[in-house]
């Protein structure tokens, strides 16, 4: 037994050994030496890989190019530059599969999914690897890895990219807690919007949100935020916070949800029309406009970035009724700024006018 497991060892020992990693088989040079800068030194012979990113957090906005910087180095540093393979990815934020997003090896580039065509890799300077995205999207903040392989080694680091924006509460028109995750997810999109995050959630708490029900977010967890603690939400013993129900089932369990849209890039504007319309009527007159009716996640950015300030209640397109108030005053709603709502009227009313949105 002791000859025959020999014997089938000694043919695999002849054959040369090359290193999987990544999906992709690795040669480090001729015979599978691996090559240094002309001393001896090597990634394997004392030479350490260094990937150098920023740790402060970057924040942009909707439509805007941003670069996320990512540099690395060798310790000692080498004469002779070696060839490496770059890839960077998108940690997911909700249990998903994380995001490929480019992929370089040499002089060869490819990116993935919705990034195709959105992405390059800058390299302005000697060993920067940084990746630039243009025309960023709501869907694309979140932490992002930069892994540099070098042969076997490789190193990587991450950084964080937050878009400015604002959250809102969404519920479905038919009333409260009838979305379950998947339609809440749809439901932002429509609304121009993506699920909220927990950080988006807590920061918007911060700057003062006051939400009692209940609503999805991004990890599939149900939370909502108190800043005046009272009997129906949590009682009076509890301290103002982001309360949480924790994960709930994706599809048995529903909720309303937390959006988040980030800065807007066109107009939003309340169309002056000499009548009181029903829905059908606005979006033909939005429509007759040059324009298309308004989203809610657009009217929420219109009113947090531009100061979209309006005491008319109008028309969106999901068949709600809303009006944005930047400096509050008598007769118009709340003494806090904010978008007020009517909540979904009968469509066929003419009590509303309407928001309109164009593009650029």
């Amino acid at each position: 037994m002791g000859r025959l497991l020999l014997l089938l060892l000694l043919p695999l020992a002849r054959v040369p050994a090359l290193p999987l990693y990544n999906g992709f088989y690795y040669s480090n040079g001729p015979g599978g030496q691996n090559t240094g800068n002309g001393r001896g030194e090597g990634v394997f012979n004392g030479v350490k890989l260094v990937v150098e990113m920023p740790e402060e957090t970057l924040f942009s906005h909707r439509g805007a190019n941003v670069t996320l910087p990512c540099h690395y180095r060798y310790e000692p540093a080498l004469v002779t530059p070696r060839p490496v393979r770059i890839k960077w990815w998108k940690l997911s934020e909700n249990g998903a599969p994380e995001q490929d997003v480019l992929v370089a090896i040499g002089l060869r580039h490819r990116s993935f999914g919705d990034y195709r065509g959105r992405v390059h890799l800058r390299q302005d300077r000697e060993r920067e690897v940084s990746l630039e995205i243009r025309d960023l999207r709501p869907e694309d903040y979140g932490r992002y890895r930069c892994e540099v392989i070098d042969g076997l080694e490789d190193e990587s680091g991450l950084v964080e990219l937050e878009l400015r924006g604002v959250v809102f509460p969404y519920q479905h028109p038919q009333g409260r807690y009838q979305l379950t995750f998947h339609e809440a997810k749809r439901a932002c999109e429509e609304q121009d919007a993506v699920v909220a995050s927990f950080e988006q959630l807590f920061r918007a708490w911060e700057e003062g949100l006051d939400w009692c029900n209940a609503g999805w977010l991004q990890d599939a967890s149900v939370q909502y935020p108190i800043t005046l603690a009272r009997q129906p939400c949590g009682g009076l013993g509890l301290a103002p916070g982001v309360r949480s129900y924790g994960p709930r089932h994706r599809r048995l369990h529903r909720y309303d949800v937390f959006c988040f849209t980030a800065a807007l890039k066109g107009r939003v504007y309340y169309l002056e029309h000499p009548e009181k319309l029903t829905l059908a009527e606005a979006r033909e007159a939005c429509l007759e406009d040059d324009a298309q009716i308004a989203k809610v996640g657009q009217l929420f950015a219109a009113w947090k970035f531009r100061g979209l300030d309006r005491c008319d209640a109008g028309w969106l397109a999901d068949g709600s009724a809303r009006y944005p108030v930047a400096h509050p005053r008598p007769n118009c709603g709340s003494p806090e700024p904010g978008v007020r709502s009517f909540g979904f009227p009968d469509p066929q009313r003419r009590e509303y006018g309407v928001y309109c949105y164009r593009p650029r």
